[in-house]
């Protein structure tokens, strides 16, 4: 017998859309940890995560949510949610918030230099290194490496997260892996800013 494929997020939102609490919370099950990543790797705070994950599912919810299957996937929909709730924290000053816990909570992700200039860092250095990175990107870099590189959402689920066009997901990504690349060589190697990186940025799916 062969095993029935798991349903699609589409088909849990027309059962939740029709009083089906469980296909809710197939959802949000399936769905919640890459919201409270994108919300902590955005803002650094694990009140402002905790606070946007809870408001996405909320707003998912309600009558009027506005999502249309037409113009982009779910996924899409929901980090483009986290995305405006972010940044409406980030303006409020709610991103000064020290992060908590262990550095693996947030960080799911890694990189690899085609050089050795990163091979020798502890897993735990690669890892509080990496977040320290993507924290110190501009707000357009920073969110464009969470959604590609560290939750791998494909350039048109970004593009419509962002409500930007592909190509413009693209190249901030490409500028997004240098500058993320400048910054973890310049803390290795201790240069002085303004030296040119060397190696290149490959993300990977996990450090863990």
């Amino acid at each position: 017998m062969t095993t029935p494929s798991p349903e699609t997020d589409d088909e849990l939102f027309m059962r939740m859309r029709n009083g089906d609490e469980q296909a809710f919370v197939s959802l949000y099950r399936r769905r919640q940890g890459a919201i409270y990543r994108f919300a902590m790797h955005m803002s650094g705070s694990t009140p402002t995560a905790e606070d946007v994950t809870q408001e996405v599912f909320l707003a998912l919810i309600r009558g009027d949510c506005g999502y249309d299957p037409q113009r982009g996937s779910l996924a899409a929909y929901l980090f483009g949610i986290a995305r405006k709730l972010v940044l409406r924290q980030l303006e409020r000053g709610r991103s000064d918030v020290p992060l908590e816990g262990p550095v693996e909570e947030v960080a799911r992700a890694g990189l690899a230099a085609s050089d050795n200039l990163l091979v020798d860092l502890t897993r735990k250095e690669t890892l509080e290194s990496l977040r320290r990175a993507v924290l110190a990107l501009p707000r357009r870099y920073r969110e464009v490496v969470v959604l590609c590189d560290l939750e791998e959402v494909d350039y048109a689920d970004a593009a419509v997260a962002l409500g930007c066009p592909i190509g413009t997901v693209r190249s901030r990504l490409h500028r997004a892996r240098a500058l993320l690349l400048e910054k973890l060589t310049l803390e290795k190697s201790g240069r002085p800013q303004g030296t040119a990186a060397v190696g290149s940025f490959r993300p990977l799916r996990s450090l863990i």
